[in-house]
């Protein structure tokens, strides 16, 4: 008892583990240390995370930063206890953003914030994290974990993601380089990666559509919680063999809104949607909501994670060159000169 007669009251008692969040660095170590790269320079555990960028061998390098997250994405792998993949969603959302502009990740830090700290699903999500590192071929320098009983439901957490990259500054990818009668190739999504979430669940309720409940041969949590595809090592390999003039990420606003972005204004991008099967989900989406078409092309990736813009002369060759890389992608239409009142996105 304290001198005015009260009992002692801990930081436990208030609802956060220091030891819990021990015990997670211990049990992550070993997935994190498998992220090691040229530049890395320690572990975890510091106030700042050091990162040697003379030791990458750039020249003239330009940083490239991003930060995400995975919306309502991470309800559905709470609901459904499956926490191994939303971690990689995570790093896909960032670092596909910094390979739009031709740059290498380097590094990440993530943010998980929870109420109440589960060591095991914490460590899942954080070992997916790792895992979508080793894939993006970047450092997991650190991270935050935030325990906030009174601010999450039981069982509730969420994630946020920072990701630095680097390009040599004569290697920036911007668009401007984009022509006429240059070839528009598409790179296929693992399924609806981490946007349209909202939606997504909104027609699940409507349907009475349970997460167990199959669609083809996979249940619908397999099927939503597939990660986000990462785009990085295939086509950084193609840069350096052909020239890429633009590249889009997919993400929210689909092809109609996320192209415009990397395009010159006097430029437009003719897709043949004909090139193309929407994977079976999206026709399920659909249908389910009775959702316009050009809604879900805004809405949803609709197959697509991934616009690379090539001189049409080296359409068949990148597309080899990304078939060697495992990638599935095809010839999804042509770039057009843009005349006054003519849309961005032409979708036919």
């Amino acid at each position: 008892m304290t001198s005015r007669g009260r009992t002692p009251i801990t930081y436990a008692d208030a609802g956060v583990s220091i030891d819990n969040g021990a015990r997670l660095v211990d049990r992550i170590n070993p997935a994190v240390a498998r992220t090691r790269r040229l530049g890395s320079m320690d572990g975890l555990g510091g106030f700042g995370a050091l990162f040697d960028l003379k030791a990458t061998g750039y020249r003239d390098p330009i940083l490239v930063s991003g930060t995400d997250g995975v919306g309502t994405k991470v309800k559905l792998a709470i609901e459904s206890g499956r926490h191994d993949g939303i971690g990689i969603d995570l790093v896909a959302m960032c670092v596909n953003d910094l390979l739009v502009q031709g740059a290498e990740p380097l590094f990440f830090l993530d943010y998980f914030a929870c109420g109440k700290l589960d060591v095991d699903i914490a460590g899942r999500v954080v070992s997916g994290i790792a895992r979508g590192c080793e894939l993006a071929g970047c450092a997991l320098v650190g991270g935050e974990t935030a325990e906030m009983p009174g601010l999450y439901q039981s069982g509730d957490y969420d994630l946020a993601g920072f990701a630095v990259g680097a390009v040599e500054r004569d290697g920036i990818i911007d668009g401007s380089g984009v022509r006429a009668g240059d070839a528009i190739l598409a790179l296929a999504s693992s399924g609806v990666h981490a946007n349209g979430f909202s939606l997504v669940r909104r027609l699940l309720t409507d349907t009475r559509t349970a997460l167990d409940a199959r669609l083809g041969s996979r249940t619908f949590a397999e099927i939503l919680l597939e990660p986000t595809r990462i785009y990085v090592r295939p086509v950084l390999k193609l840069i350096g063999r052909v020239e890429v003039r633009g590249i889009a990420h997919i993400t929210g606003g689909g092809l109609i809104e996320n192209v415009p972005r990397v395009l010159p204004a006097s430029i437009t991008a003719q897709f043949d949607t004909a090139a193309w099967q929407w994977p079976e989900i999206f026709r399920w989406l659909q249908q389910a909501g009775s959702v316009e078409t050009r809604e879900m092309y805004r809405t949803f990736n609709c197959g697509i994670g991934l616009i690379l813009i090539v001189d049409a002369t080296e359409a068949d060759t990148a597309l080899a060159i990304l078939a060697e890389q495992g990638e599935t992608a095809w010839r999804a239409g042509t770039v057009r000169a843009r005349t006054p009142g003519m849309e961005q996105v032409i979708l036919q």
